[in-house]
């Protein structure tokens, strides 16, 4: 499961730990979780943020937490429901998600020992609605100022802003944050200001292989064959990629693009690759939209190069799943890309001054050569396979029970009794 994998999320198994030694093992046994996330895996336009709340929850679950996730809600779909162990509760829109989830929270402020709070751009206020001896953790995945500032209109792009910064920075001062690059750490220290202490817990990695079944059943077309893989929303500019086809329509005759996802941008591109097609321009486009897994794998497989485009990120999910198929990635030179891309080992970066289309063109140029290319392969999955959403959960395991033994928590009566101590009632 992965960011453009949206909508197919099949229950998967939750490790189960039975009693005695074993039970003891379980660090967070008896230990109540709320994770507070905009929106969740299943959602039209989640991403990697959603599918990072989502594993870190399935791991503290398998540590034995009880583990309730807060979200947004679609419509269809229904405000309750129990998936892969975690209880979810979905309220609200994308603008009354925030107030809707402090209010839930507020009504049962003293019911969780933890609650991790995702805050995308606009926190969830958890400190001001739960009991002073509840663990906050705050976990930002990248700053969101300019993202605000390209998106929405001044006024309300001010007051995002303002949240975010000064607001959120009081706010969450005494508050352990968690980020996912280090550089997402240091745009947090010098663009927000942040006070509280800050750990850097990674993403994870997804465990594939390379499929070569066809798709919909014919070969991959291009040669050679460029991928995007994610989701299709605005500022992940996916029609810059699209845009590669007329851009290197000379020196690249053969290039084909094949875009995996789905998102609301996709009517825009699909109206931009038939205006392409209309001007009867060499190369190709495929949009591809969602993708069973071994179908989404076989197009990552056949690409010589995977190309992202946006200009706010995090980390790059995605670009560590196409690293574990070998291959490597173009990005631009942002926070979050620059730390999931090894430039010049697992793929390149866009400086300030370069084109997307000139990097692109080049790194095309270096993967032409069969041995250069199979170096960069090798590179693309020894890099992947440092990356497990286990050492992820790990780690955030790690700083909860960290946090909890500052606070003086005291383990449950049932944690106890399976580590097999003594109990006078």
């Amino acid at each position: 499961m992965v960011a453009q994998q949206v909508g197919h999320f099949p229950p998967r198994p939750v490790p189960q730990v039975a009693g005695g030694q074993e039970a003891a093992d379980r660090r967070l046994t008896g230990v109540r979780v709320a994770v507070c996330n905009f929106r969740e895996p299943a959602q039209s336009v989640a991403g990697g943020a959603e599918e990072y709340a989502w594993q870190v929850g399935r791991h503290l679950l398998a540590q034995g937490a009880s583990v309730h996730f807060l979200t947004g809600r679609e419509p269809g779909q229904a405000g309750r429901e129990r998936r892969d162990g975690i209880e979810l509760r979905r309220m609200g829109n994308r603008y009354l998600v925030y107030p809707l989830v402090a209010l839930w929270l507020l009504l049962r402020r003293r019911r969780f020992d933890v609650v991790i709070d995702c805050m995308n751009g606009i926190p969830f206020f958890a400190p001001l609605v739960v009991s002073r001896r509840t663990t906050v953790i705050c976990l930002v995945h990248h700053v969101h100022d300019r993202q605000f500032h390209a998106f929405f209109p001044r006024a309300l792009a001010r007051l995002g802003c303002f949240i975010e910064g000064p607001v959120a920075r009081l706010l969450y001062r005494r508050r352990t944050t968690v980020t996912v690059s280090e550089s997402s750490r240091a745009e947090l220290r010098e663009r927000l200001g942040w006070l509280a202490p800050i750990e850097v817990i990674p993403n994870g990695g997804p465990a594939v292989r390379p499929v070569a079944t066809p798709v919909g059943g014919a070969a991959v077309e291009g040669d050679p064959v460029v991928a995007y893989l994610g989701r299709l929303v605005g500022h992940k500019r996916v029609e810059r990629v699209v845009d590669l086809v007329p851009e290197l329509r000379d020196n690249r005759p053969g290039l084909h693009v094949h875009v995996v996802g789905r998102g609301p941008e996709y009517e825009p591109l699909a109206r931009r690759v038939h205006e392409f097609r209309e001007r009867g321009g060499a190369g190709r486009v495929t949009l591809h939209g969602f993708l069973a897994e071994a179908e989404k794998n076989a197009v990552l497989s056949a690409a010589r190069l995977a190309v992202t485009a946006s200009e706010f990120e995090g980390w790059g999910l995605t670009v560590i799943e196409a690293a574990a198929l070998g291959v490597p990635t173009v990005a631009y030179d942002v926070a979050g890309l620059r730390d999931s891309v090894r430039e010049g080992v697992t793929g390149w970066l866009v400086r300030e001054g370069e084109s997307l289309a000139e990097v692109v063109d080049r790194a095309l140029e270096e993967l032409s050569d069969p041995v250069r290319r199979a170096e960069v392969q090798r590179a693309c999955r020894s890099w992947a396979a440092e990356f497990s959403w286990g050492r992820t959960g790990a780690r955030m395991t790690g700083l909860i029970t960290a946090e909890l033994e500052q606070k003086g928590h005291v383990r449950p009566l049932a944690f106890r009794l399976a580590a097999g101590e003594s109990h006078t009632p």
